[in-house]
Protein backbone atom coordinates (compact mmCIF):
# COMPACT_ATOMS: atom_id res chain seq x y z
CA UNK A 1 0.00 0.00 0.00
CA UNK A 2 1.22 3.47 -0.95
CA UNK A 3 2.52 5.75 2.33
CA UNK A 4 -0.05 8.08 1.35
CA UNK A 5 -2.83 5.70 1.86
CA UNK A 6 -1.49 4.32 5.36
CA UNK A 7 -0.57 8.12 6.99
CA UNK A 8 -4.35 9.10 6.31
CA UNK A 9 -6.38 6.97 8.92
CA UNK A 10 -2.94 6.65 11.00
CA UNK A 11 -1.12 9.60 11.19
CA UNK A 12 0.37 9.17 14.57
CA UNK A 13 2.24 6.12 13.08
CA UNK A 14 4.37 9.13 10.92
CA UNK A 15 6.60 11.64 12.36
CA UNK A 16 5.93 15.07 12.44
CA UNK A 17 6.44 17.01 9.29
CA UNK A 18 4.61 14.28 7.21
CA UNK A 19 1.98 16.12 5.79
CA UNK A 20 4.62 18.76 4.15
CA UNK A 21 5.96 16.29 1.87
CA UNK A 22 9.04 13.82 1.69
CA UNK A 23 11.83 12.81 -1.28
CA UNK A 24 12.80 9.32 -2.23
CA UNK A 25 16.25 9.21 -1.85
CA UNK A 26 17.40 5.84 -2.13
CA UNK A 27 16.94 2.23 -0.63
CA UNK A 28 18.97 0.14 1.87
CA UNK A 29 21.04 -2.93 0.74
CA UNK A 30 19.23 -6.23 0.23
CA UNK A 31 18.43 -8.20 3.28
CA UNK A 32 20.74 -11.46 2.84
CA UNK A 33 18.47 -13.33 4.96
CA UNK A 34 14.93 -12.43 3.36
CA UNK A 35 15.89 -10.32 0.02
CA UNK A 36 14.51 -7.35 1.49
CA UNK A 37 14.84 -3.77 0.31
CA UNK A 38 13.64 -0.70 1.60
CA UNK A 39 12.78 2.63 0.27
CA UNK A 40 13.89 5.58 1.99
CA UNK A 41 12.30 8.92 2.42
CA UNK A 42 13.55 12.47 3.60
CA UNK A 43 11.13 14.94 5.04
CA UNK A 44 10.86 18.21 2.89
CA UNK A 45 10.84 20.04 5.99
CA UNK A 46 13.24 19.31 8.23
CA UNK A 47 15.20 16.81 5.54
CA UNK A 48 15.82 13.84 8.10
CA UNK A 49 15.63 10.64 6.59
CA UNK A 50 13.51 7.82 7.14
CA UNK A 51 13.31 4.41 6.56
CA UNK A 52 9.37 2.90 6.37
CA UNK A 53 9.82 -1.01 7.51
CA UNK A 54 7.49 -3.58 7.03
CA UNK A 55 5.65 -5.00 9.47
CA UNK A 56 5.67 -9.14 8.25
CA UNK A 57 9.61 -8.88 9.07
CA UNK A 58 10.98 -8.51 12.23
CA UNK A 59 13.16 -5.76 13.27
CA UNK A 60 16.88 -5.71 11.61
CA UNK A 61 15.50 -9.13 9.30
CA UNK A 62 15.18 -11.18 12.18
CA UNK A 63 12.94 -13.95 10.96
CA UNK A 64 9.09 -13.55 9.22
CA UNK A 65 6.25 -12.14 12.06
CA UNK A 66 4.17 -15.63 10.99
CA UNK A 67 6.91 -17.71 12.68
CA UNK A 68 8.22 -15.45 15.06
CA UNK A 69 4.74 -14.71 16.63
CA UNK A 70 4.05 -18.25 17.45
CA UNK A 71 7.04 -18.69 19.95
CA UNK A 72 6.81 -14.83 21.84
CA UNK A 73 3.12 -16.00 22.34
CA UNK A 74 4.04 -18.91 24.37
CA UNK A 75 6.91 -16.50 25.87
CA UNK A 76 3.94 -14.51 27.30
CA UNK A 77 3.24 -17.41 28.94
CA UNK A 78 6.62 -18.25 30.56
CA UNK A 79 8.13 -20.60 28.22
CA UNK A 80 11.71 -20.97 28.55
CA UNK A 81 13.77 -20.18 25.35
CA UNK A 82 15.18 -24.11 25.37
CA UNK A 83 12.08 -25.53 25.31
CA UNK A 84 10.75 -23.30 22.25
CA UNK A 85 14.51 -24.10 21.03
CA UNK A 86 13.75 -27.29 19.55
CA UNK A 87 10.14 -26.53 18.26
CA UNK A 88 11.04 -23.48 16.14
CA UNK A 89 14.43 -25.13 15.13
CA UNK A 90 16.60 -22.17 16.37
CA UNK A 91 18.69 -21.85 19.23
CA UNK A 92 17.96 -20.54 22.85
CA UNK A 93 19.35 -17.08 22.70
CA UNK A 94 17.34 -16.72 19.16
CA UNK A 95 14.09 -16.54 21.64
CA UNK A 96 15.59 -14.58 24.42
CA UNK A 97 16.98 -11.67 21.69
CA UNK A 98 12.87 -11.41 20.24
CA UNK A 99 12.38 -10.84 24.22
CA UNK A 100 14.89 -8.32 24.20
CA UNK A 101 14.32 -6.29 21.51
CA UNK A 102 10.36 -5.80 22.51
CA UNK A 103 11.93 -4.26 25.55
CA UNK A 104 13.46 -1.36 23.39
CA UNK A 105 9.82 -0.48 22.39
CA UNK A 106 8.30 2.66 24.97
CA UNK A 107 5.15 0.85 26.97
CA UNK A 108 3.66 4.15 26.85
CA UNK A 109 4.18 5.15 23.14
CA UNK A 110 3.64 1.86 21.52
CA UNK A 111 0.45 1.36 23.80
CA UNK A 112 -1.25 4.97 23.81
CA UNK A 113 -2.28 5.67 20.38
CA UNK A 114 -4.47 9.32 21.08
CA UNK A 115 -4.27 11.92 23.57
CA UNK A 116 -8.22 11.95 23.96
CA UNK A 117 -7.38 7.83 25.23
CA UNK A 118 -4.94 9.02 27.89
CA UNK A 119 -5.87 7.71 31.02
CA UNK A 120 -6.01 10.46 33.96
CA UNK A 121 -6.74 7.96 36.64
CA UNK A 122 -3.61 5.22 37.94
CA UNK A 123 -2.02 2.61 40.02
CA UNK A 124 0.81 1.78 41.21
CA UNK A 125 2.67 -0.52 42.83
CA UNK A 126 6.59 -2.00 43.43
CA UNK A 127 7.45 -5.67 43.30
CA UNK A 128 10.67 -6.37 44.77
CA UNK A 129 13.10 -9.39 42.88
CA UNK A 130 16.54 -10.25 42.70
CA UNK A 131 19.18 -9.67 40.68
CA UNK A 132 22.58 -12.07 41.02
CA UNK A 133 21.20 -12.63 44.58
CA UNK A 134 20.70 -9.00 45.45
CA UNK A 135 17.62 -7.05 45.91
CA UNK A 136 16.09 -4.73 43.11
CA UNK A 137 12.47 -3.38 42.85
CA UNK A 138 10.60 -2.95 39.60
CA UNK A 139 7.64 0.05 38.95
CA UNK A 140 4.87 -1.10 37.83
CA UNK A 141 2.23 1.88 36.85
CA UNK A 142 -1.02 1.25 35.71
CA UNK A 143 -4.43 2.68 33.89
CA UNK A 144 -7.11 1.46 31.87
CA UNK A 145 -6.31 -2.56 31.56
CA UNK A 146 -2.53 -1.51 30.53
CA UNK A 147 0.67 -1.80 31.92
CA UNK A 148 1.91 1.52 31.15
CA UNK A 149 5.68 0.81 32.56
CA UNK A 150 7.93 -1.04 33.89
CA UNK A 151 11.61 -0.03 34.82
CA UNK A 152 14.07 -1.71 37.28
CA UNK A 153 15.82 0.43 39.76
CA UNK A 154 18.69 -1.63 41.94
CA UNK A 155 17.40 0.01 45.43
CA UNK A 156 13.98 0.09 46.92
CA UNK A 157 14.78 3.40 48.76
CA UNK A 158 12.68 6.36 47.93
CA UNK A 159 15.49 7.78 45.19
CA UNK A 160 15.59 4.16 43.54
CA UNK A 161 11.71 4.10 43.01
CA UNK A 162 11.95 7.97 41.63
CA UNK A 163 14.60 6.63 39.37
CA UNK A 164 12.04 3.75 38.58
CA UNK A 165 8.82 5.89 38.00
CA UNK A 166 11.09 8.35 36.39
CA UNK A 167 11.15 6.32 33.23
CA UNK A 168 7.93 6.30 32.94
CA UNK A 169 7.01 9.96 33.55
CA UNK A 170 9.33 10.71 30.94
CA UNK A 171 7.75 8.67 28.23
CA UNK A 172 4.22 9.90 29.54
CA UNK A 173 5.48 13.66 29.00
CA UNK A 174 6.11 12.65 25.13
CA UNK A 175 3.22 10.80 24.24
CA UNK A 176 0.86 12.98 26.40
CA UNK A 177 3.35 16.55 27.63
CA UNK A 178 0.04 18.60 28.20
CA UNK A 179 -1.64 15.72 30.20
CA UNK A 180 -0.70 14.42 33.38
CA UNK A 181 -1.90 11.86 35.18
CA UNK A 182 -4.50 13.58 38.13
CA UNK A 183 -5.14 10.37 40.58
CA UNK A 184 -2.64 7.33 41.79
CA UNK A 185 -3.97 4.57 44.16
CA UNK A 186 -0.95 2.85 45.53
CA UNK A 187 -0.14 1.09 48.99
CA UNK A 188 0.87 2.74 51.96
CA UNK A 189 4.56 2.76 51.68
CA UNK A 190 6.28 5.97 51.36
CA UNK A 191 8.70 5.91 48.76
CA UNK A 192 5.89 4.45 46.30
CA UNK A 193 3.92 7.88 47.52
CA UNK A 194 6.71 10.21 47.65
CA UNK A 195 7.88 9.18 44.31
CA UNK A 196 4.76 10.13 42.88
CA UNK A 197 4.48 13.40 44.40
CA UNK A 198 7.87 14.41 43.24
CA UNK A 199 7.37 13.43 39.98
CA UNK A 200 3.81 15.05 39.42
CA UNK A 201 3.48 17.82 41.76
CA UNK A 202 -0.37 18.22 41.31
CA UNK A 203 -1.55 14.37 41.51
CA UNK A 204 -3.65 13.43 44.30
CA UNK A 205 -2.11 10.02 46.03
CA UNK A 206 -5.34 7.77 47.05
CA UNK A 207 -3.94 4.95 49.38
CA UNK A 208 -5.59 1.29 48.67
CA UNK A 209 -8.70 0.90 50.43
CA UNK A 210 -7.93 -2.97 50.11
CA UNK A 211 -4.50 -3.26 51.28
CA UNK A 212 -5.50 -1.74 54.48
CA UNK A 213 -8.43 -3.84 55.02
CA UNK A 214 -6.18 -7.19 53.90
CA UNK A 215 -3.69 -6.04 57.42
CA UNK A 216 -6.40 -6.00 59.17
CA UNK A 217 -7.39 -9.53 58.33
CA UNK A 218 -4.28 -11.15 58.51
CA UNK A 219 -4.06 -10.08 62.28
CA UNK A 220 -7.64 -11.51 63.00
CA UNK A 221 -7.06 -14.98 64.75
CA UNK A 222 -9.28 -17.69 65.05
CA UNK A 223 -10.52 -16.37 68.84
CA UNK A 224 -11.82 -13.22 66.89
CA UNK A 225 -13.85 -15.08 64.01
CA UNK A 226 -16.96 -13.31 65.16
CA UNK A 227 -15.50 -9.79 65.57
CA UNK A 228 -13.97 -10.04 61.98
CA UNK A 229 -16.82 -10.96 60.39
CA UNK A 230 -18.63 -7.77 62.23
CA UNK A 231 -15.53 -5.55 61.21
CA UNK A 232 -15.86 -6.74 57.23
CA UNK A 233 -19.48 -6.28 57.23
CA UNK A 234 -19.15 -2.40 58.56
CA UNK A 235 -15.62 -1.93 56.14
CA UNK A 236 -17.98 -3.14 53.34
CA UNK A 237 -20.82 -0.77 54.05
CA UNK A 238 -17.93 2.10 54.20
CA UNK A 239 -16.29 1.04 51.21
CA UNK A 240 -19.66 1.20 49.07
CA UNK A 241 -20.88 4.68 50.60
CA UNK A 242 -21.82 6.95 48.66
CA UNK A 243 -20.21 10.42 49.14
CA UNK A 244 -17.56 11.23 51.07
CA UNK A 245 -19.62 12.50 54.13
CA UNK A 246 -21.27 9.05 54.28
CA UNK A 247 -17.51 7.18 53.81
CA UNK A 248 -16.29 9.43 56.33
CA UNK A 249 -19.58 8.83 58.82
CA UNK A 250 -19.18 4.73 58.59
CA UNK A 251 -15.72 4.92 59.29
CA UNK A 252 -16.45 6.82 62.60
CA UNK A 253 -19.11 4.55 63.48
CA UNK A 254 -17.13 1.88 62.91
CA UNK A 255 -13.97 3.34 65.74
CA UNK A 256 -16.70 3.94 67.77
CA UNK A 257 -17.74 0.45 67.59
CA UNK A 258 -13.88 -1.24 68.00
CA UNK A 259 -13.15 1.30 70.52
CA UNK A 260 -16.32 0.09 72.46
CA UNK A 261 -16.40 -4.08 71.72
CA UNK A 262 -13.10 -5.18 70.20
CA UNK A 263 -11.17 -6.56 72.86
CA UNK A 264 -7.39 -5.81 73.01
CA UNK A 265 -5.75 -7.81 70.46
CA UNK A 266 -3.74 -7.29 67.08
CA UNK A 267 -6.44 -6.59 65.31
CA UNK A 268 -7.71 -3.69 67.18
CA UNK A 269 -4.85 -1.59 65.56
CA UNK A 270 -5.36 -1.93 62.23
CA UNK A 271 -9.09 -1.37 62.75
CA UNK A 272 -8.05 1.98 64.80
CA UNK A 273 -5.46 2.99 61.61
CA UNK A 274 -7.96 1.55 59.00
CA UNK A 275 -10.50 4.61 60.47
CA UNK A 276 -8.17 7.17 61.39
CA UNK A 277 -6.53 7.56 57.61
CA UNK A 278 -9.82 8.22 56.29
CA UNK A 279 -8.90 11.05 54.46
CA UNK A 280 -6.32 9.18 52.59
CA UNK A 281 -8.93 6.94 51.08
CA UNK A 282 -11.33 9.36 49.88
CA UNK A 283 -9.52 11.61 47.58
CA UNK A 284 -11.35 9.17 45.15
CA UNK A 285 -14.25 10.98 45.65
CA UNK A 286 -13.08 14.20 43.83
CA UNK A 287 -12.06 12.38 40.78
CA UNK A 288 -14.71 10.47 38.69
CA UNK A 289 -12.61 7.54 37.69
CA UNK A 290 -10.21 7.46 40.62
CA UNK A 291 -9.58 3.61 41.68
CA UNK A 292 -9.96 2.75 45.35
CA UNK A 293 -7.89 -0.38 45.17
CA UNK A 294 -4.75 -1.22 43.09
CA UNK A 295 -6.74 -4.66 41.33
CA UNK A 296 -5.54 -3.66 37.92
CA UNK A 297 -2.25 -3.76 38.89
CA UNK A 298 -2.05 -6.85 40.78
CA UNK A 299 -3.38 -8.70 37.70
CA UNK A 300 -0.55 -7.72 36.14
CA UNK A 301 1.81 -7.88 38.90
CA UNK A 302 0.87 -11.68 39.17
CA UNK A 303 1.88 -12.24 35.47
CA UNK A 304 5.45 -10.61 36.72
CA UNK A 305 5.82 -12.98 39.65
CA UNK A 306 4.92 -16.13 37.60
CA UNK A 307 7.60 -14.68 34.97
CA UNK A 308 10.61 -13.97 37.66
CA UNK A 309 9.59 -17.20 39.74
CA UNK A 310 9.38 -19.54 36.50
CA UNK A 311 13.11 -18.10 35.01
CA UNK A 312 14.53 -17.97 38.62
CA UNK A 313 14.55 -14.26 38.81
CA UNK A 314 17.36 -12.12 36.87
CA UNK A 315 20.83 -13.57 36.31
CA UNK A 316 22.47 -11.13 33.81
CA UNK A 317 22.91 -7.15 34.01
CA UNK A 318 20.42 -4.37 35.42
CA UNK A 319 19.93 -3.44 31.65
CA UNK A 320 18.96 -6.88 30.42
CA UNK A 321 16.83 -7.19 33.31
CA UNK A 322 15.09 -3.91 32.21
CA UNK A 323 15.03 -4.99 28.46
CA UNK A 324 12.36 -7.99 29.92
CA UNK A 325 10.25 -6.44 32.28
CA UNK A 326 9.33 -3.86 29.85
CA UNK A 327 8.65 -6.59 27.34
CA UNK A 328 6.52 -8.38 29.37
CA UNK A 329 4.34 -5.36 29.59
CA UNK A 330 4.49 -4.65 25.54
CA UNK A 331 3.63 -8.44 25.22
CA UNK A 332 0.72 -7.75 27.69
CA UNK A 333 -0.78 -4.81 26.54
CA UNK A 334 -0.61 -6.07 22.88
CA UNK A 335 -0.48 -9.95 23.16
CA UNK A 336 -4.32 -11.36 22.23
CA UNK A 337 -6.32 -11.87 25.04
CA UNK A 338 -8.18 -15.45 25.30
CA UNK A 339 -11.08 -16.36 23.44
CA UNK A 340 -13.66 -16.02 26.40
CA UNK A 341 -12.08 -12.43 26.90
CA UNK A 342 -12.35 -11.25 23.21
CA UNK A 343 -16.04 -12.30 23.11
CA UNK A 344 -16.62 -10.35 26.56
CA UNK A 345 -15.35 -7.06 23.99
CA UNK A 346 -16.58 -7.63 21.14
CA UNK A 347 -13.45 -9.27 19.29
CA UNK A 348 -11.20 -6.12 20.34
CA UNK A 349 -8.51 -8.82 21.12
CA UNK A 350 -5.91 -7.14 23.40
CA UNK A 351 -5.78 -4.46 25.62
CA UNK A 352 -3.81 -2.01 23.82
CA UNK A 353 -6.75 -2.22 21.38
CA UNK A 354 -9.59 -2.32 23.98
CA UNK A 355 -8.10 1.41 24.73
CA UNK A 356 -7.38 2.76 21.56
CA UNK A 357 -10.47 1.18 20.11
CA UNK A 358 -8.59 0.08 16.91
CA UNK A 359 -6.25 -2.03 15.47
CA UNK A 360 -3.46 -1.85 12.50
CA UNK A 361 -3.37 -5.23 11.71
CA UNK A 362 -5.17 -9.07 12.14
CA UNK A 363 -1.79 -10.83 12.89
CA UNK A 364 -1.21 -9.90 16.42
CA UNK A 365 3.08 -9.37 16.37
CA UNK A 366 2.28 -7.25 13.12
CA UNK A 367 -0.17 -4.87 15.31
CA UNK A 368 2.49 -4.63 18.04
CA UNK A 369 5.09 -3.52 15.35
CA UNK A 370 2.84 -0.84 13.68
CA UNK A 371 1.87 0.40 17.30
CA UNK A 372 5.36 0.81 17.91
CA UNK A 373 6.25 3.11 14.63
CA UNK A 374 8.29 6.26 15.63
CA UNK A 375 9.12 3.96 18.95
CA UNK A 376 5.10 5.21 19.98
CA UNK A 377 6.79 9.01 20.30
CA UNK A 378 6.79 11.72 17.60
CA UNK A 379 9.91 13.29 18.63
CA UNK A 380 11.98 10.22 18.58
CA UNK A 381 13.54 10.69 15.54
CA UNK A 382 14.70 7.09 14.36
CA UNK A 383 15.08 5.59 11.17
CA UNK A 384 12.30 2.84 11.20
CA UNK A 385 8.94 3.74 11.37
Amino acid sequence: MPLEGLYRPHPERFPDGWEEGYVLCGKTPSSSKHGIRCQRVRLTCNRVVYTPAPTFVMPYRAGRTENVEKGLCLMRFHVPGWALAPVFGRDVLYGYRWEQGLGRFSVVGTTVKEAERWAHDWVADEKQSRLEGRTIDIATPAAAGCSLGASVSDSASEEGVHRADGVFAEAARDGAPDDAPEAVDTDGWAATQGAWMHLFPNIAVILCFLQAFLKLRERATQALNEDFEEVSRRVGEAYRAQGTARFAQRLRRLRAWAERTLPDSPMKTPTRDLCRTRGRFSGCDDHARAHRTRNRVDRLMRVLDRACFNAQYFHGSLASAELRVRALAVLWNLCPSSPMTVRQYQGQSCPAERLNGKRYADHGLENLLASGSMNGLKRCQQNSL
